[in-house]
């Protein structure tokens, strides 16, 4: 049982030494893969990651492949990592550069695909504050994330803390859609492709990692346009690959009930809090991300580069 961990960087070097400092940790318990990889894609065309590696390379436990991928956006990196892998791989494991593994996060991802004969699993990501946040954010819980008993069944799932059957490549000449470079999505829009091929997708509630959460993000600002994109990348994956008159309809219902809900219930919310007022704004921003996902509009979120 050979594993590749794949992880795409970008001018984050605090956090990715942090991750693979995390991954020279890893235990396992319940498993015992005959061998682990880890392959680093650095999506900063000056190749600013290099640094990083080359101080841990030599000493690192497992051995440590580094690939720059120029192209700017999300797909085109995670694309390199595939196509960076091993054919000898059994998985693909993808985690994020702002994320930490707890030691045993690997074995239950795998203990868990043995369990129940699964081609995908995925696992918890929890927030992490470095930094001092308001209350509002705690109160209004903003960062977490939905959990779920170990075996549930998942209709889609995420890259940032997920293991993937190399067979499920074969099936994709082009795994993750690049016209999603700047918006993000891709992995949305790559695990609906990979359910509705028959693909068995189950949770791990064990196997978890911790997601460091910047200053950057922790506002209403990046809250709100976060929830706007979210809204237009889950419509842009909807009429892709659903683009049924009935799925559109049903969307712009949803988007349109979101926001005139969230437009009449601003004077009852004003009286709950702020993180109440603040979460009720944020279905009326993922409202109106439907809608105008629906009509072909993109929002380039990740022009911005939120750093360690």
């Amino acid at each position: 049982m050979r594993v590749t961990i794949g992880l795409i960087t970008c001018k984050r070097p605090n956090g990715l030494k942090r991750l693979l400092d995390g991954i020279n940790q890893l235990e396992f318990q319940k498993t015992q893969p005959t061998s682990v990889d880890v392959v680093v894609v650095d999506n900063d065309p000056k190749g600013t990651a290099i640094e990083v590696i080359e101080k841990l390379q030599q000493e690192y436990r497992w051995p440590l492949f580094y690939v720059v991928e120029k192209r700017q956006g999300i797909p085109f990196a995670r694309n390199k990592v595939v196509e960076t892998v091993s054919q000898d791989s059994d998985f693909i494991v993808f985690i994020d550069d702002d994320e930490v593994p707890e030691p045993l996060w690997l074995d239950e991802l795998l203990f868990v695909q043995q369990q129940y004969q699964a081609d995908v699993v995925s696992g918890p990501v929890i927030p992490y504050f470095n930094e001092p946040v308001e209350d509002w954010i705690k109160k209004g819980k903003f960062f977490d994330r939905e959990r779920f008993d170990t075996g549930h069944p998942m209709k889609n799932v995420a890259t940032n803390n997920v293991l993937i059957h190399r067979s499920v490549f074969n099936e994709f000449k082009q795994p993750f859609d690049e016209r999603f470079a700047l918006s993000g999505g891709s992995d949305t829009h790559f695990f609906f492709r990979v359910y509705n091929k028959g693909y068995k997708m189950v949770w791990a509630n064990d196997a978890i990692v911790y997601e460091w959460v910047p200053s950057s993000r922790a506002n209403v600002k990046w809250l709100l346009r976060r929830a706007y994109r979210v809204g237009t990348t889950l419509s842009l994956c909807e009429r892709d690959i659903y683009p049924s008159i009935k799925t559109r309809l049903t969307r712009i219902i949803k988007g349109f009930g979101r926001v005139v809900l969230g437009m009449v219930s601003i004077p009852i919310t004003l009286l709950l809090g702020k993180h109440v007022v603040i979460q009720n704004l944020r279905k009326t921003y993922l409202g109106a991300g439907f809608l105008a996902g629906i009509f072909g509009k993109r929002y380039a979120e990740y022009k911005q580069i939120h750093g360690d």
